[in-house]
């Protein structure tokens, strides 16, 4: 008969699978959007969402509390979660925000988050109220692929305000973080802004372990953010929504990527010259000129459209000296 001893699990046995488990990878990548909405519009982890708000506002209001407007039910049943919606909220300001994220930048992107931020104020007129009683609405776009693949920042603001940036208003705001644009790097993480650390941890997560991110991000709100993830990692319904999610995302980014490709082959095979024909028309009305027909600039090559557009530009700074 064995000694109660013999029973005894070994020590050096589980610490070491202790630390296999603690260095382990999270696996779960916070940019697929069911994992994104359990982080940023969750109520049971609020300080997550007011923590990543006040970092895209930095010098405005300070958001202390917020109320979600579409919490996430985590009781849905599985086909109602797999339809994911952008975070909507409001905060003690009586503020509005859109939170969304995105892995594709599909076309009318610009127009969309104008048309939604646009209607969510709206909303909030009812009849016989006056215009002092809007509020501001903020929508924040999150994206792995560039928006504006030739602007280098990391974060945009889009505001309504003149060349000179005076201000019409402040109650109709578009913020884009391309998180594609980061150039923070491991060792000079602890001295990044709030905002840079978010999108570090948008992109690194998946591969960190939790004792890693600790140690790279001191602050507890990022802890709290890589325990949601943990859960997702280790909840079998939630790590098989988070798969089907993340597989229909690299689905639609491949959809994507298929229709930029058809539109770049168009613009190369002809869109270029209609925008030569749209620029010179719009010169030769500036200087007075004749504006030639489409007809007839058809008969032009597109080195002699480019020689003609040169100089009407040239004609129209000699009128402005």
């Amino acid at each position: 008969m064995r000694s109660s001893r013999g029973w005894r699990p070994s020590c050096n046995s589980w610490a070491s699978q202790v630390l296999r488990v603690r260095s382990m990878p999270i696996g779960i990548c916070p940019t697929v959007d069911f994992v994104f909405k359990l982080l940023f519009g969750n109520p049971k982890h609020s300080r997550i969402a007011i923590h990543f708000l006040n970092a895209i506002l930095q010098h405005l209001l300070k958001v202390n509390k917020i109320v979600f407007l579409n919490p996430i039910q985590e009781q849905e049943e599985e086909d109602d979660k797999l339809s994911i919606l952008d975070i909507l909220a409001t905060d003690e300001h009586g503020r509005t925000f859109i939170i969304e994220m995105q892995t594709s930048v599909p076309a009318g992107m610009g127009q969309r988050l104008a048309y939604y931020t646009a209607n969510q104020y709206v909303k909030q007129l009812g009849k016989g109220q006056d215009y002092v009683s809007l509020r501001p609405v903020i929508s924040i776009c999150v994206l792995t692929d560039p928006m504006f693949r030739k602007v280098p920042e990391l974060h945009l603001h889009f505001a309504l305000r003149s060349e000179t940036g005076v201000i019409l208003t402040e109650d109709l705001q578009v913020h884009v973080l391309q998180l594609s644009n980061l150039q923070v790097k491991e060792e000079n993480l602890r001295d990044a802004t709030h905002l840079e650390q978010w999108s570090y941890f948008l992109l690194r997560a998946e591969s960190l372990t939790m004792d890693e991110i600790k140690r790279l991000l001191p602050d507890e709100v990022f802890s709290e953010a890589a325990s949601v993830l943990d859960v997702v990692a280790k909840t079998p319904d939630q790590k098989r929504l988070y798969e089907a999610r993340l597989k229909f995302q690299r689905d639609e980014a491949a959809r994507a990527r298929a229709s930029e490709n058809a539109r770049e082959e168009g613009r190369e095979e002809g869109i270029g010259i209609g925008e030569l024909f749209g620029r010179i028309k719009t010169l030769q009305g500036l200087v007075g000129a004749t504006e030639s027909t489409r007809e007839e600039l058809s008969e032009c090559s597109e080195e002699q459209l480019k020689t003609l557009l040169e100089k009407l530009r040239d004609q129209l700074r000699n009128r402005n000296v």
